[in-house]
């Protein structure tokens, strides 16, 4: 390969996360953003984010096949992993509140589009049971674009070590010897993480006396990544919302502000990921009966 042109040279030096050129069309490696840099406060290493993961249908020999919940915090030595053959939602919330009892709570969890986290997808305006579960604990959830990895791969790592040391190195007679032996992994795990809890943001304590109840209305904030389509608009919570004209196919970080009553897009972009800025700001009133469609209405001019 020929060497750089000087303006190829100067380009380089001007942007720092340039490095080299890969092949003979010159395409150019950028460094990866930062760790959760579609948002500012866990980028920044002030809040903790939780992420959530789900491995599917692993065989049990002469049982059921079963999934297994995973989750690792980005900054501090929090994980764990469980086991079960019928994956639902108020399961899940007993699983995240074991771990946050232990653990405390982080400020963001973050989870895939699965209707066992998300809720219904057959109804808009529906939160689910996982999502009301953060919002009665302050915990912003999180939701990954739709089929594709990026933020989730905050859990690829563990995910593999959990199967390369779990799954694939033993014989599991019952999905109790199974748990058992993931809770051994799990309880391990941190010593080798290297004093990463000294630096991780702090978790607030799980409330005493606390019950969950369902039936009480959400407060405080939803986030959707999400996508653009060819015309600069993205779905959310069942509904499909104009965000802005000139950035199609590109990321966008959508806030359900529950108490403010509206939905917050910003602009994201892996290569300036400091540079978030707010394109449309949609009113969104959350009604009591979530099958009963709020009111949508523009607060600020389309971009």
């Amino acid at each position: 390969m020929s060497s750089p042109t000087a303006a190829e040279s100067a380009h380089h030096r001007a942007d720092p996360q340039a490095t080299r050129a890969l092949d003979a069309v010159r395409r150019v490696r950028r460094s990866a953003p930062p760790a959760g840099w579609y948002l500012p406060e866990v980028a920044a290493g002030t809040a903790e984010l939780d992420a959530f993961d789900v491995i599917e249908d692993l065989p049990l020999e002469g049982g059921p096949r079963l999934d297994v919940l995973t989750t690792r915090a980005l900054w501090g030595s929090a994980c764990g992993a469980w086991i079960s053959a019928a994956m639902r939602a108020r399961w899940l919330c007993e699983r995240l509140e074991t771990h946050w009892r232990a653990h405390g709570c982080p400020a963001y969890a973050q989870f895939d589009n699965d209707s066992r986290f998300q809720g219904t997808h057959t109804h808009p305006d529906v939160l689910g049971q996982v999502i009301r579960f953060c919002l009665l604990l302050g915990v912003t959830p999180v939701f990954a674009p739709a089929r594709e990895h990026g933020p989730q791969n905050l859990n690829e790592s563990f995910n593999h070590l959990w199967q390369q040391k779990v799954w694939h190195r033993f014989h599991h007679a019952s999905a109790l010897a199974f748990q058992a032996r993931s809770d051994r992994f799990v309880a391990a795990l941190p010593a080798t993480t290297g004093g990463a809890e000294d630096h991780a943001p702090g978790r607030r304590p799980f409330p005493k006396r606390w019950t969950l109840d369902l039936h009480q209305r959400p407060r405080g904030m939803v986030i959707y990544l999400r996508r653009t389509d060819e015309f600069g608009a993205i779905r959310v919570l069942g509904h499909r919302l104009e965000v802005d004209a000139q950035w199609v196919h590109r990321l966008v970080r959508a806030e359900v502000d529950l108490e403010a009553q509206q939905i917050r897009c910003y602009r994201l972009c892996r290569r300036a990921p400091d540079e978030q800025p707010l394109v449309r700001t949609i009113k969104y009133v959350f009604q009591k009966n979530s099958f009963i469609r709020p009111d949508l209405e523009l607060l600020t001019p389309r971009f």
